[in-house]
């Protein structure tokens, strides 16, 4: 069906109990489009079998590639450790999505043919029509639309999510955030990505979402909460920052 040379990254800790219908679901969109490729990132803070159980699979079927990679300080770097493994193997379009079932595969033709339609990004949006992430805790859902509020009034963007994590970008895109030093070392990296690819050809993509826990961290808060005063100040100050 999409013969381009595209690609998944997963980073993926502690993921044994949902590992199996994970990739069950993810076969079936490899076999249903006759292509495509998934780096796996896997690191020191899994500490279960998940790094066994993407190894064996790497060995059952090519499509899968594990890279373990124990010098990531944080999940940031595991995202960068699966774009640049991804860009250095030449895939035309890379797709960034979290394990466990939260992103759901099926979602990946929709990404790749925007994707494919002349836009340079493709965010996923859980607040536009069709998409949803109701199965989550509420203060999860609470963090997500309240993030995506002050986000979008201190930075003036305009986006209807910007904290969502299913997304995709051509490689050319993905060069120039290799490039980038984030500020972001958690969760806030979804909205630094979204700010400053603002001038960028985007689209929203409708996604359903399901966090198991509403668990964020008070670190992860608070390097969000750093990140975006340092934004805001460039912004008003007449210097916003971007990636050109």
């Amino acid at each position: 069906m999409y013969k381009c040379n595209w690609a998944i990254i997963v980073p993926m800790a502690n993921e044994k109990e949902g590992f199996d219908l994970f990739i069950a679901e993810m076969t079936k969109v490899l076999d249903r489009l006759a292509s495509g490729v998934v780096y796996i990132v896997v690191d020191k803070a899994s500490t279960d079998n998940t790094l066994e159980l993407c190894q064996s699979l790497s060995q059952r079927d090519s499509r899968y590639k594990t890279v373990w990679a124990p010098e990531n300080r944080n999940v940031v770097d595991a995202y960068m450790r699966g774009y640049r493994e991804a860009f250095e193997h030449g895939h035309e379009i890379i797709i960034e999505m979290d394990a466990g079932m939260s992103h759901d595969p099926k979602a990946i033709p929709m990404f790749i043919r925007v994707l494919n339609e002349g836009n340079e990004c493709a965010f996923g949006s859980r607040f536009i029509n069709g998409g949803s992430m109701a199965d989550s805790p509420f203060r999860r859902r609470l963090l997500s639309r309240g993030g995506t509020l002050l986000a979008n009034g201190l930075l003036g963007t305009h986006l209807f999510d910007m904290t969502s994590g299913y997304q995709g970008f051509h490689a050319d895109v993905v060069a120039k955030l290799l490039k980038h030093k984030f500020l972001s070392s958690a969760h806030f990296y979804q909205t630094e990505i979204r700010y400053l690819l603002r001038k960028h050809r985007c689209a929203e993509i409708p996604i359903h979402y399901q966090s198991p826990s509403p668990r964020v961290s008070k670190n992860a808060i608070r390097n969000a909460l750093r990140s975006l005063g340092f934004y805001f100040v460039k912004r008003i100050s007449g210097h916003p920052a971007t990636i050109d």
